[in-house]
């Protein structure tokens, strides 16, 4: 555990690229035709980033068949590390016909007790007819890619909102934040998240209010952030706009 085997590694169809890789994947997929059920087994997750003070990250893996977003599955959360052997089996209920038009969606998150949790990457396997049909002993590696800060999609999956830039800031200061037309399908709910940053990991996060059913958002408040002024010079401010779900 903690070191990546090239000779394990499948190659296998061009998976839509959010970001830079942040660590591996590794699962396995059969289908069962007796009961329509694509069976994926979530095995580990290897050189995950440390999004927590003590070096470590507490990881899980959300999936999804998509587009179907409102049946989904999750591992349970392991504790400090970054190299998490899950072992985990799940089914989807789909008839065989649908598996070339179905998407198979994992999303790595960092646990947090008290707020927010945070999303490390994500995975999509395409072409399922494919990889149904492989020896299910044998696993699929895939990168992890980052969600770059304030635009968590995945290209072919969700939208990427034009006003959804990794925002820098001074540190210090307090951020008065207006809504400037965030794009979406429908009326959204929308709130902002501030986040102090240094050395890439988060110190401190404040979030606005949510606003809701609008797409033009204003919010006319203050996110304060106390850095003492021998610090200011090494951290960064992220802002990302969310729509609250």
């Amino acid at each position: 555990i903690g070191q990546i085997q090239p000779e394990l590694y499948q190659p296998g169809e061009a998976e839509a690229r959010a970001g830079a890789p942040c660590g591996r994947l590794s699962f396995a997929v059969r289908y069962a035709y007796g009961s329509e059920q694509l069976v994926v087994r979530v095995l580990r997750a290897l050189d995950l980033p440390a999004k927590d003070a003590n070096g470590f990250s507490d990881p899980y893996v959300k999936m999804y068949l998509l587009p179907d977003r409102k049946k989904k599955f999750q591992t349970k959360v392991h504790r400090k590390t970054l190299n998490p052997v899950f072992d985990e089996t799940f089914s989807f209920g789909v008839p065989f016909a649908e598996l070339p038009a179905r998407r198979l969606h994992f999303s790595v998150y960092d646990f947090d007790r008290f707020s927010r949790h945070d999303l490390i990457g994500q995975v999509v396997l395409d072409n399922l007819l494919e990889a149904a049909e492989r020896d299910a002993e044998t696993p699929i590696w895939r990168d992890i890619l980052e969600a770059t800060a304030g635009c968590p999609h995945v290209p072919g999956v969700s939208p990427c909102p034009r006003g959804c830039p990794h925002v820098p800031g001074r540190a210090g200061a307090s951020p008065r934040v207006p809504g400037r037309h965030p794009r979406a399908r429908g009326p959204a709910d929308p709130y902002v998240k501030a986040s102090l940053m240094a050395e890439g990991r988060r110190l401190k996060k404040r979030k606005t209010s949510i606003k809701k059913n609008t797409l033009n958002p204003s919010y006319n408040e203050a996110l304060v952030f106390d850095v003492p002024h021998a610090s200011v010079h090494s951290v960064s401010l992220t802002i990302a706009v969310l729509d609250y779900d």
